[in-house]
């Protein structure tokens, strides 16, 4: 006699849950976010404070906080992404840019205000922060003269102290931000395309590995265990 088909309890990720949980929880403790948010942090960000207009003792709503939208521009930079609508999608859904703002809600007009008020000041400190992480080896060249992110790179310790190394870093960093700006103009959609691109071709070939490693693997017959 045919038996039916087994009754399961299938996973269901699509279903929206509650949890408790910090956002500090979620990113791990060495993640290249708060590497990030760590180096914004020793900025002089003066010119960008003096130009609040809302003060102690005065009316006026509280304005964004200058470090996290520095902060947001960096890490997207270092992560190929250069629309303000898309890093505004991203602080609402990625867990490292959420993380970055730390519950402040920003949207593309702010981030868009932000880059164009201060353009010069911010292409300057962007292109300063890559090289200096590459320099550090805090993320890796190749990955970043491509696209995405990928933390601890061997860039030699000493990379920091060898100027043409150092020049060939900050050449770099100046081609990424200008590459992004001008892509942006292009095609504002362009950064979400070829984040899903990668992560499709990314997933498919974990997938080949892994069939490759199945395949070489010897099937084991239960009842010679």
């Amino acid at each position: 006699m045919r038996r039916g088909a087994a009754r399961l309890r299938e996973a269901e990720r699509r279903q929206t849950e509650l949890r408790a949980i910090t956002l500090d929880e979620l990113i791990g403790p060495d993640h290249l976010a708060r590497l990030v948010w760590d180096m914004v942090g020793r900025f002089d960000l003066t010119l960008l404070l003096d130009a609040i207009d809302a003060r102690e003792g005065r009316p006026g709503h509280p304005q964004t906080d200058p470090r996290i939208l520095v902060s947001l521009w960096l890490y997207a930079t270092l992560d190929g992404v250069g629309s303000a609508r898309e890093l505004e999608r991203l602080c609402e859904q990625h867990a490292a840019y959420r993380w970055l703002c730390g519950v402040v809600s920003v949207n593309h007009h702010t981030l868009s205000d932000f880059r164009v008020a201060h353009t010069a000041w911010l292409d300057g400190e962007l292109v300063r922060s890559i090289a200096a992480l590459l320099a550090a080896g805090s993320i890796d060249l190749h990955t970043v003269a491509q696209d995405g992110l990928r933390v601890r790179a061997a860039a030699g310790k000493s990379s920091f102290r060898r100027k043409p190394r150092l020049e060939e870093f900050a050449r770099i960093a100046r081609e990424r931000v200008a590459r992004l700006k001008a892509e942006v103009a292009a095609d504002p959609k362009a950064a979400r395309t070829r984040r899903e691109a990668a992560q499709a071709r990314a997933a498919q070939e974990r997938l080949d590995r892994l069939e490759a490693a199945l395949a070489a693997m010897p099937h084991t017959n239960p009842r010679n265990a």
